[in-house]
């Protein structure tokens, strides 16, 4: 009984420490004085001094209402907890277990008393029969006696006492056990409803999470980038694209000198704040270029894909440059649609800039060779540099006819202030704007195939071409105003050994994939008699030929009209 006793009591004392809760004050006091509601004030003020413009001060407002709420269920819990267990074990370990011991104790006296009046009424008893006055001696051990019984009768009535209150608490063992059953039982409970509480905020603090648009960029996916920013076009793609559209076309070295990297460190840290103020930037080129490449590079999967990586190095190694590039647009078009998106949005404007190679050195071979190893890489475990390495040679193979015949792989014009926050640069105004009003800009007239310098005179070829449906013997035979700018244009840029067309156009797409909105992207026909879609450009036959062979004798004709 003893142990019992103290293990209940110990029990009873490390359950009351457990408590957070004043014991037996009253529910409010209680609720009050819980850490877990200190902390909950300290959040609500927190969140309405920040106010609801902040993401911070938000999160603190909703985290606060809820841990008030579970302040609440503690609040009850406890008191649950102090009125089925903690007050019956106390009864148990500091009432009822003493009583019984105290029996016990009592019954140890009475025992006590019985056996010295039995003594006594003994010692009598040999008085009698050894003195002389046996009335005397009689009467007082008949008083003896009756004190000996009643003390016996005493101790009867004790141990009957004891061994009820004995067999009474085990019997109700089993109800003391219980105690321990109510505690779990009421922890569970109290977990039960905090779960609730807790599941029921988080769809709301998580919303507001994911309507904050302003999250970091860098390193994040760019599926989940785009979804939460509601975007077409990756922000920093963007934002460094619209920079290098006004600032950095001219840039010799683009994307191969580097930056510094406080400026760079600055830069990314702004386009991770999804800022459109970036005028500091404009003034340093590389280092938007920079932030450019970082951005490619720190995607956890490369902007061309993990998924289509062997086909893209398979595409690559055929010989026939006409199949190799039917075999990379065929890989290309298997892209996820937002890797395809913004993988076009990058090429465009890679190759306007290569267009002003002259300029910045920058030919579609150098920008495979700086920025390609950022666009696709082996999904294998190794250093950078092994990586890097083991790809650098197959991917450049991949990214320069890419960027190289950009229109041909990606026919539709793109516009590259996409989401509107950024500023278009406005083109130098001169006297050839008459130009684009007569037969559209060179970027739209341009076919698929020939994506050359800028200066190059193809585009203006085709152009006339569509344009007035003339022959070219019509064309030599009446010099105008658009000779004349071909003229000009061109005398600069016959030489130009890394932006001049190829010696043959680019594959049509496949027949079967016409389907899939490619077939707006074709390569005018501009034979008299269209020759079929399906037709290989191989051995110099088929409408690719006849084109190519158009354009030669189109400008010897403007040539011969200029005297050039």
């Amino acid at each position: 009984m003893e142990l019992v006793r103290v293990v209940s009591h110990n029990t009873h004392k490390r359950m009351v420490s457990c408590l957070q809760g004043h014991i037996g004050a009253e529910a409010e006091k209680r609720h009050k004085k819980l850490p877990l509601t200190s902390l909950s004030q300290a959040m609500v003020e927190g969140g309405n001094q920040l106010g609801e413009d902040s993401l911070i001060g938000k999160m603190m407002e909703v985290c606060g209402e809820a841990e008030n709420r579970l302040a609440s269920e503690l609040m009850q819990h406890e008191l649950q907890i102090e009125k089925d267990v903690l007050d019956p074990l106390s009864q148990l370990a500091e009432v009822d277990i003493p009583n019984i011991l105290k029996q016990r104790k009592q019954l140890a006296k009475l025992v006590l008393d019985y056996d010295s009046a039995r003594a006594r009424w003994l010692q009598a008893t040999k008085s009698i029969i050894s003195g002389t006055n046996t009335q005397a001696l009689t009467a007082k051990a008949d008083l003896l006696k009756e004190e000996m019984d009643e003390a016996m009768n005493k101790v009867e009535l004790c141990k009957d006492q004891l061994a009820a209150d004995m067999y009474s608490f085990f019997s109700k063992e089993g109800d003391y056990a219980c105690y321990f059953v109510t505690l779990l039982e009421a922890q569970a409970d109290y977990h039960r409803k905090s779960l609730t509480v807790l599941e029921n905020v988080l769809p709301t603090i998580q919303a507001q999470q994911d309507s904050w648009t302003e999250k970091p960029a860098f390193g994040t996916g760019l599926d989940e980038h785009l979804k939460r920013s509601g975007r077409e076009i990756a922000l920093p793609l963007e934002a460094c694209v619209m920079m290098l559209l006004e600032t950095g076309m001219k840039e010799e070295g683009l994307f191969r000198i580097a930056a510094g990297a406080s400026k760079l460190k600055k830069l990314k840290a702004a386009l991770d704040c999804s800022t459109s103020q970036l005028e500091e930037f404009y003034s340093d080129p590389h280092a938007v270029a920079g932030a450019l490449k970082s951005y490619l590079r720190e995607l956890p999967e490369p902007l061309m894909s993990y998924q289509i990586y062997d086909e893209w190095i398979q595409a690559s190694s055929v010989s026939d440059p006409d199949k190799r590039l039917q075999a990379l647009w065929v890989v290309c078009d298997k892209l996820p649609k937002n890797n395809k998106t913004n993988l076009r949005y990058l090429v465009k404007f890679l190759s306007k800039l290569a267009q002003d190679s002259e300029v910045n050195k920058m030919t579609p071979s150098n920008i495979a060779i700086v920025l390609g190893p950022n666009l696709l890489w082996a999904k294998t475990e190794g250093s950078l540099a092994e990586m890097a390495a083991a790809t650098s040679v197959h991917v450049v193979a991949i990214v320069e006819p890419i960027i190289q015949h950009a229109d041909w792989f990606f026919p539709e014009d793109v516009e590259f202030n996409v989401s509107g926050m950024f500023a278009m640069p406005t083109p130098a105004s001169n006297h050839n704007n008459h130009l684009d009003y007569d037969c559209g800009t060179i970027e739209r007239k341009r076919p698929g195939s020939m994506v050359g310098p800028e200066n190059d005179p193809t585009p203006l070829v085709f152009c006339f071409f569509s344009s007035f449906t003339v022959s070219p013997l019509s064309l030599c035979s009446t010099p105008n105003k658009h000779s004349d700018y071909t003229l000009r244009r061109g005398s600069n840029t016959l030489g130009r050994k890394q932006h001049t067309s190829p010696a043959f156009q680019p594959p049509l797409p496949p027949v079967e994939a016409q389907g899939q909105g490619h077939g707006a992207g074709q390569v005018p026909q501009l034979s008299a008699e269209p020759q079929p879609q399906s037709q290989s450009p191989s051995g110099g036959s088929g409408p690719e030929a006849s084109q190519h062979s158009l354009a030669q004798g189109l400008l010897l004709c403007i040539s011969a009209a200029g005297g050039e």
